[in-house]
C-alpha cells in the first residue's frame, strides 16, 4: 500500500469546478504532477490562487476531484489535508504579527517529522536565524516571504503548494528563492506546484509551464521555448487575451518530443526583464499596451567590466522613460548603511507605499537591493569603469553623476529619501536636485546641522540632522530614522491624494510667472505682482544666488509660463566675487525653453559681502553701504558695469523666445536714486551702453529705455503692460499653459 502511494502522482486534479456565487471561477481544470516542480502562470484574475485554495480545502469544490499520492482529498478539511502532507505558502504570506520567527517555526514544525527541521531552516536562511526573536510584523517583505516558505517546509510536506512566492521581493531575494526551489527539485523528496507571475522564475525551475486562462488550463508549453520567446510571453500573458489564446501558436504540450531551435547566446551586459502586467489586470480589464510593458521593463545588470559598449548606445527618448505606479526610492551606500536604509524602507512599506532600495555605494560589493550599484553605474558617460576606481573621491563624483542620470530616466518617482554622512549626502543630493519641485526629497545626515547650501542648492530638499552618526541602530537613531521615514511617507501620500484634485482643477488654474526681487527692488515687485494677481500666479524669488537658480529650475521643468527677471543682481556677485552669486548658467533656462522673458538691471549697482571685516582687501577703498551688521553693499564702477552689460547681452542674444529688456534711466535700485548713496548716473550709463552695443535687437528681442527709477510706479506699470502684450490674452494664455 505504501509502495503504491509512493508510485502514485504527487497531485492529480480532474474536472475541478469552483464557483464564487454565480461566477464560475475554475472550469473543469485538469492537472497532473508526478514529481519535481511544475509551474502555472497566467494573468491576475485567471483562477490561479483559487486553484491553490481548492487543493488546500479553503474554498468549496463544486465538481471534480483532487488526489494527492492517490488519496482523494476533495472536500476534506484543511487540517486533514495538511496532515496528509500538503504544505502551503499562501499569497500575501499570512504571518502572525505577534509571534516571533522562532515561534512560527516551532509551531509548524510539530506536524510531521522529516528532514526539514528548524535548525536546517536557519542554515538555509541565515537571515531568519539573525531575526529569530523578531515578530512577524517587524520583518521586511523579503524576510516575511522567507518565513512563510520556511513555515511550510518544516511541516515536511510531500507536496508543496506555493502561490506567488517571489511577489514583491528584491531581485537578490528572488534569486535565493529560485535557488532553493531548484535544490528541492533535485532532492526529489518533495513535489512542488508553483503559481508564479515571474516568467523568469517559472521557466527556470520547471520543465513545462501551464498557462491558465479564465479558470482553465489552456495549454502546457515547454519552458525553454516560453523563456526564449518574449513575443510569445506578451501574446500569451501580457496583452489583451482575455477569453481565448490565439490558436496559431505552435507550442508543444507536456511530453512531446518536438525539437527546439537553438537560441542565440546572450551577450554579456544588461538584460531587459519584461513584466507582463505592469498594472495587475482582471479578466474584464482592457489590454495593456506594449509601450507600457516596454517602459516598465527593468534592467538586470551583469558584468560591470564589460559595460562600456552598452553605455555608448543612444539615450532613449522621453516617451521610453521608466513609468508605472508611484514608487519611493530609498537610496544610499548599502555597503556601510544597509541596516539603516532597510529600516527606513520597511517603515515606508508599512505605510502602504511602493518602495525600491537603491544602492549607490562605490566599493563594488554586491548588496541585496532593488537597483544595484552596478546598474546605476551604467548611466555614467564612461560606464562602470569610471565609477568603480581606486580613487574614492573620483568614484563618489562619478557615482553621483551616474545616479543623477539614472534618476532623470525614471518617470514614476513619488519621493526620495537617504541617510548617511557627508559622502552619502553628496552622492544623492545632485540626483535629488534634478527632480521637479514638489517631489518630496529628504536627507538624514550628520551634516544637516551645518551649511546645507551645497547639498540643497535650488531644490526643495529637506535635510534632517541625524543627532548621532548614521552608524547602526540604537534608541536615538531609530527615533530619528523613523521620523524621517514617516515624514517622507506622509509627504508622498498627501501629494498622491492631492493629485486627482490638482488634475481636475488644472484647466482652470492661473498660469505661473516667476519674478526676481531684492530688498532694494521690493516696491516695483509688489506693484507688478498686485497688477498681475487676477490673471497670474506670481512666484517671487529672492535674488540671493539660490533664488535665481530656483526660478530657473522651475522654468526648466515647465512650471513657469513666463519670467519677469526684474532683479539680476546675482550677476554682480558672480563676476565680482560677492556672497550671493549666480552660476554660469544664469539665463540658461530661458534660452532652453524660450518662455516669454521680461528683464531688467535691478540692483546691478551693488555687490554683496558679509560683515565689513570680510570684504576682500582689493576692495577696501571702494564706496560701501552697511545694509545690516551681516550685509555690506559695494557700489559697482563704470568698468564693472560695462563688463556686466556685455555678459548679460551675450546671453540675451541666445534667447529665441520673446524678450523685452528694460533700462531704468532714473536708477537701478532704491539706493541708486538722487540723494541716495549709490546714485551714479555715469556708472549706469556705462551699463546701458554696453548692453546696447552687445544685444542684437530684432522684432522679438528689444532693449527699452525708461525715464523712471526701477521702483517708480510708472516703471512697474510699463513692465506689466509689456508682459501682458508678450503673453497674450487671458483666455488664450490659460489654454496654452495648463
Amino acid at each position: 500500500m505504501n509502495e503504491d502511494r509512493r508510485s502514485a502522482a504527487a497531485l492529480e486534479v480532474r474536472g475541478l469546478d469552483v464557483y464564487y456565487g454565480h461566477s464560475h471561477t475554475l472550469q473543469g481544470v485538469d492537472l497532473s504532477l508526478d514529481a519535481g516542480i511544475f509551474s502555472v502562470v497566467g494573468r491576475n484574475g485567471m483562477g490561479k490562487t483559487t486553484l491553490c485554495k481548492a487543493i488546500m480545502g479553503l474554498v468549496p469544490v463544486s465538481g471534480g476531484s483532487i488526489r494527492v499520492r492517490g488519496e482523494d482529498i476533495t472536500r476534506r478539511p484543511p487540517a486533514h489535508i495538511a496532515r496528509r502532507g500538503v504544505g502551503y505558502v499562501p499569497q500575501g504570506r499570512r504571518l502572525w504579527r505577534s509571534l516571533s520567527v522562532d515561534e512560527h517555526l516551532r509551531l509548524a514544525g510539530g506536524m510531521r517529522s522529516g528532514a526539514w527541521t528548524v535548525e536546517r531552516i536557519y542554515d538555509t536562511f541565515p537571515r531568519l536565524a539573525e531575526r529569530k526573536d523578531h515578530g512577524g510584523g517587524q520583518l521586511s517583505g523579503g524576510e516575511q516571504q522567507m518565513l512563510a516558505i520556511s513555515r511550510a517546509l518544516v511541516t515536511n510536506p510531500q507536496l508543496l503548494i506555493m502561490d506567488e512566492p517571489t511577489e514583491g521581493l528584491a531581485p537578490v531575494i528572488v534569486a535565493q528563492v529560485e535557488e532553493m526551489l531548484l535544490r528541492l527539485g533535485e532532492d526529489g523528496d518533495m513535489a512542488v506546484l508553483l503559481i508564479e507571475q515571474n516568467i523568469g522564475v517559472a521557466t527556470a525551475i520547471s520543465r513545462n509551464v501551464a498557462i491558465m486562462v479564465n479558470g482553465r488550463i489552456n495549454r502546457i508549453i515547454d519552458s525553454a521555448r516560453l523563456a526564449a520567446d518574449r513575443d510569445m510571453q506578451q501574446r500569451l500573458l501580457g496583452v489583451g487575451l482575455h477569453a481565448e489564446l490565439t490558436p496559431d501558436i505552435d507550442a508543444p504540450v507536456a511530453g512531446s518530443e518536438a525539437k527546439l531551435k537553438p537560441q542565440p547566446i546572450r551577450a554579456n551586459g544588461p538584460i531587459r526583464i519584461y513584466v507582463s502586467n505592469p498594472t495587475p489586470p482582471t479578466r474584464w480589464s482592457q489590454p495593456v499596451p506594449i509601450a507600457r510593458i516596454e517602459a516598465a521593463a527593468r534592467t538586470l545588470s551583469t558584468h560591470v567590466a564589460r559595460l562600456e559598449d552598452t553605455v555608448r548606445r543612444k539615450r532613449e527618448p522621453v516617451t521610453a522613460q521608466a513609468s508605472g505606479l508611484p514608487v519611493v526610492l530609498v537610496a544610499g551606500t548599502l555597503d556601510t548603511k544597509g541596516t539603516e536604509l532597510r529600516f527606513i524602507r520597511d517603515i515606508i512599506a508599512a505605510n502602504g507605499l511602493r518602495v525600491r532600495l537603491v544602492d549607490v555605494s562605490t566599493s563594488g560589493r554586491q548588496a541585496a537591493c532593488d537597483v544595484s550599484a552596478q546598474e546605476i553605474a551604467l548611466n555614467h558617460g564612461r560606464g562602470g569603469s569610471a565609477v568603480f576606481g581606486p580613487d574614492r573621491g573620483v568614484a563618489v563624483t562619478a557615482m553621483a553623476e551616474a545616479f543623477a542620470n539614472w534618476i532623470k530616466r525614471q518617470g514614476n518617482i513619488a519621493g526620495v529619501i537617504s541617510a548617511g554622512g557627508s559622502g552619502a549626502a553628496s552622492l544623492v543630493a545632485p540626483a535629488m536636485r534634478t527632480l521637479p519641485v514638489g517631489v518630496p526629497k529628504l536627507i538624514i545626515s550628520s551634516v544637516a546641522s551645518g551649511d546645507v547650501g551645497p547639498y540643497v542648492g535650488p531644490a526643495d530638499i529637506t535635510m534632517m540632522h541625524s543627532v548621532t552618526d548614521v552608524q547602526g541602530l540604537n534608541s536615538i537613531s531609530r527615533a530619528v530614522l523613523s521620523n524621517g521615514a514617516n515624514a517622507i511617507a506622509g509627504m508622498v501620500r498627501a501629494r498622491l491624494d492631492q493629485r486627482e484634485t490638482r488634475e481636475r482643477t488644472a484647466s482652470a488654474a492661473l498660469p505661473s510667472v516667476g519674478i526676481t526681487m531684492f530688498g532694494v527692488t521690493t516696491p516695483a515687485v509688489q506693484k507688478i505682482a498686485a497688477d498681475l494677481r487676477d490673471d497670474f500666479e506670481c512666484l517671487v524669488f529672492h535674488a540671493t544666488g539660490v533664488g535665481g537658480r530656483s526660478m530657473e529650475k522651475l522654468v526648466d521643468s515647465g512650471q513657469l509660463a513666463g519670467v519677469i527677471d526684474l532683479t539680476t543682481t546675482e550677476i554682480c556677485d558672480f563676476l565680482m566675487g560677492g556672497v550671493f552669486p549666480a552660476t554660469e548658467d544664469r539665463f540658461g533656462a530661458t534660452i532652453r525653453t524660450r518662455v516669454p522673458y521680461i528683464g531688467s538691471v535691478g540692483a546691478l549697482d551693488m555687490v554683496n559681502f558679509g560683515a565689513p571685516d570680510t570684504i576682500p582687501e582689493r576692495y577696501r577703498t571702494r564706496k560701501f553701504h552697511v545694509h545690516n551688521p551681516q550685509v555690506t553693499l559695494m557700489r559697482t564702477t563704470a568698468e564693472e558695469n560695462e563688463r556686466m552689460g556685455r555678459w548679460i547681452g551675450e546671453r540675451l542674444n541666445r534667447m529665441d523666445g520673446p524678450v523685452r529688456f528694460f533700462l531704468p534711466e532714473g536708477g537701478v535700485s532704491a539706493l541708486d536714486v538722487r540723494g541716495q548713496p549709490f546714485w551714479d548716473p555715469e556708472a549706469d550709463a556705462a551699463l546701458f551702453r554696453a548692453l546696447e552695443r552687445t544685444v542684437r535687437t530684432t522684432g522679438n528681442r528689444q532693449l527699452i529705455r525708461v525715464k523712471q527709477n526701477i521702483n517708480d510706479p510708472e516703471f512697474a506699470t510699463t513692465i506689466t503692460a509689456a508682459f501682458r502684450t508678450l503673453f497674450g490674452r487671458v483666455g488664450a494664455r490659460r489654454r496654452m499653459v495648463r
